[in-house]
């Protein structure tokens, strides 16, 4: 999956919401971009880590795009300009 956020960091409380949606995207994924992650997990991560940034975000004022993909689209995904190490995706086991 990729995962992109936009929260709304103009008060205090909206910029703790943001510290704690990176927290729980940093948990599942590999920051690729500043508010974009990419997560390989299965379907019973992806419930819980849906939970908890439900738990996170105000939804009258943040935002979350989640993108699912096909098996091996990450791998194929090109860069243009500064980019991290390619990332080696496990699925989460707990």
């Amino acid at each position: 999956m990729l995962i992109t956020y936009d929260v709304d960091t103009s008060t205090p409380a909206g910029a703790r919401r943001l510290r704690r949606v990176a927290k729980v995207c940093e948990a599942y994924g590999l920051r690729v971009q500043k508010s974009v992650f990419e997560v390989v997990c299965t379907e019973v991560d992806w419930l819980l880590m849906q939970q908890r940034l439900l738990d996170v975000i105000d939804a009258e004022h943040d935002s979350i795009r989640v993108y699912k993909l096909h098996h091996g689209a990450l791998a194929k995904a090109e860069h243009l300009g500064h980019s991290p190490p390619a990332p080696h995706h496990t699925p989460l086991v707990f």
